[in-house]
């Protein structure tokens, strides 16, 4: 079994599921029947912060918003509708107008549920955490949790971090939240698994925002907050980026090139009406009526 986990500033201790309780409680300097003290549980928490997810980034909703006219075709749409009611073409404008708020809204919208999503997350971890600190049990902000800590689970109760398991009485847990297993995981305190085994198999272990649904128990916190399973999700999440998708890219790309298609058309048609005599004015519209004409209002919807 690797030893070699000490806690680090990940707040986790690597691979607890290889490790005998004994030998995870001597390289956590915790005592089973008392905990931690309170001295060593405020030195910890200074060291390693708060047992917290990653924060969502959280972007103003103008800001969003915006963010959805970025596009050129969305822009060349905007100039072709603003072009039109210029002209008179207010049927024209507003049927481009209502396409081009549809994309947005449909676009915000996805923006909105993902931003829900990593929220989500975050409401998933527990409020409390009953904890062995100094020889007696004491309910606590599950913030202040840290590696080494006791902590006393029951039926209904939130797991508030990682823990590897010191005691298991018919102890369930639903990780359908983690793992996506439906139905409940047994769980056992004895016992070492393999190095590779995956999160849904280590029956020795508890996980943050997973669910007690039937039995008892007792762990010993070995990760907290972005040390956590849930933590690299919440990560990962939030450190995603934003990127456009091939199709996205595409339809940019075909855009600009309708667009700039357009606009040199219409440029030889004023320029031919032009040498031909014909009257300045009336040729400017005709051709700014062939570039509204050109533009696909149609093609974001799609």
């Amino acid at each position: 079994a690797a030893t070699s986990g000490s806690i680090s500033s990940k707040m986790s201790i690597l691979a607890p599921h290889t490790l005998e309780p004994a030998a995870l409680l001597a390289e956590l300097g915790t005592d089973p029947h008392s905990g931690l003290s309170h001295e060593q549980a405020q030195a910890r928490q200074a060291q390693y912060g708060p047992n917290r997810l990653a924060e969502a980034q959280v972007w103003p909703w103008w800001a969003a918003l915006l963010d959805q006219f970025k596009s050129f075709l969305i822009l060349l749409l905007v100039v072709a509708a603003v072009v039109s009611a210029a002209i008179g073409e207010y049927v024209d404008a507003a049927a481009i107008g209502a396409i081009v708020l549809l994309n947005a809204a449909i676009g915000y919208t996805q923006e909105y549920r993902a931003d829900k999503a990593m929220q989500r997350l975050q409401s998933m971890a527990a409020p409390k955490a009953r904890v062995l600190r100094g020889g007696l049990v004491n309910e606590i902000p599950a913030q202040d949790l840290v590696p080494g800590d006791v902590v006393l689970l029951e039926d209904g109760s939130i797991v508030p971090a990682d823990l590897r398991l010191l005691d298991a009485v018919n102890l369930k847990v639903d990780e359908s939240a983690l793992t996506g297993e439906s139905i409940p995981s047994g769980k056992r305190a004895a016992g070492v698994l393999p190095w590779d085994a995956a999160v849904g198999d280590r029956a020795n272990c508890a996980f943050l925002g997973t669910l007690v649904t039937y039995g008892r128990g007792k762990g010993i916190v070995v990760a907290t907050g972005r040390g956590t399973e849930l933590g690299k999700i919440s990560a990962l999440v939030a450190a995603a980026p934003k990127e456009e998708t091939p199709l996205q890219r595409r339809l940019d790309h075909l855009g600009k090139v309708i667009g700039l298609a357009a606009i040199g058309i219409c440029g030889v048609v004023f320029a031919t009406g032009i040498l031909r005599g014909l009257d300045s004015v009336e040729m400017f519209l005709v051709a700014v009526s062939l570039a509204v004409a050109a533009v696909p209002e149609g093609l974001p919807a799609v």
